[in-house]
């Protein structure tokens, strides 16, 4: 086992941790693979409830290892396959009912943008920076940034990003729907989302952010056919039962409180 993501659990809760800051945790061969291991791990562990996904060291992540891929002798095959393997972990966060959150403290560059968005809920610093910088070293998207930008912050913004090496701070950020606050300690505001969707209903949260995100990719049909089955399912467990009976319950002392309704006109 390496130490380029670490892995560590606190109940219920996962935290995965970029871990190269010496390289600004760009991703390299070997902690693709450990990223796409982990993924699947996590992603298929019942005891998991919710994940948090930071960073050690200045940045968050500055996407591919281009230093390593220039000095390796890989060839476009090789990163090809690099790719594919990075991108089957995204796809397992992301096709999950694991509910996951990110904590960005810093420069967030090429694919480094999917790999954050990969979490469902993005807390960044107010010094942190995005920028795509691609095509710059004549290099196209990859790790779902052509995917998952787009469908945060909309095509013509995704666009602007990646045709112009755009680098937008973390209040434009906010603004375009690319994260969904600013905090002065991202970690702890991350760890109080996670607690909170712990605390409650949790596995609620993990489907409803499932159905948000297979709901892009599927028919309109599709969808609905989705959500009456889950919702139907989540009706049936008793983390549900008991949650709906106390709010019928807490509904009904409301409705006798009120008394009868005196606002409608009488013929």
């Amino acid at each position: 086992m390496t130490d380029s993501i670490l892995y560590t659990r606190d109940g219920a809760l996962a935290r995965l941790t970029f871990n190269r800051p010496a390289s600004l945790n760009a991703m390299g061969f070997e902690m693709g693979q450990r990223w796409r291991d982990l993924a699947h791990e996590v992603t298929a562990d019942d005891t998991v409830g919710a994940v948090i996904l930071d960073a050690s060291g200045p940045a968050f992540c500055a996407g591919g290892d281009v230093v390593e891929m220039a000095t390796s002798g890989a060839g476009g095959a090789h990163v090809t396959a690099m790719a594919g393997v990075i991108h089957e972990g995204i796809r397992a966060f992301v096709e999950s009912s694991k509910p996951v959150v990110a904590a960005v403290q810093g420069a967030v560059a090429g694919g480094g943008l999917g790999l954050m968005l990969t979490a469902d809920y993005i807390v960044a610093s107010g010094r942190a920076r995005f920028v795509s910088k691609y095509a710059n070293i004549g290099l196209t998207p990859d790790l779902s940034v052509s995917t998952l930008l787009p469908a945060a912050i909309g095509q013509t913004r995704a666009l602007r990003m990646l045709l112009q090496d755009l680098t937008i701070d973390a209040e434009t950020a906010l603004d375009w729907g690319l994260i969904a606050e600013i905090a002065d300690d991202p970690g702890a505001r991350a760890a109080e989302v996670a607690a909170f969707w712990l605390e409650g209903a949790t596995g609620a949260f993990g489907q409803a952010k499932r159905l948000i995100r297979a709901g892009t990719q599927r028919s309109f049909t599709d969808n609905l056919d989705d959500e009456a089955r889950t919702i139907g399912a989540r009706f049936d467990t008793s983390e549900s039962q008991v949650r709906v009976a106390a709010f019928a319950a807490a509904s009904r002392t409301l409705r006798q409180a009120q008394g009868p309704d005196t606002t409608k006109e009488h013929a």
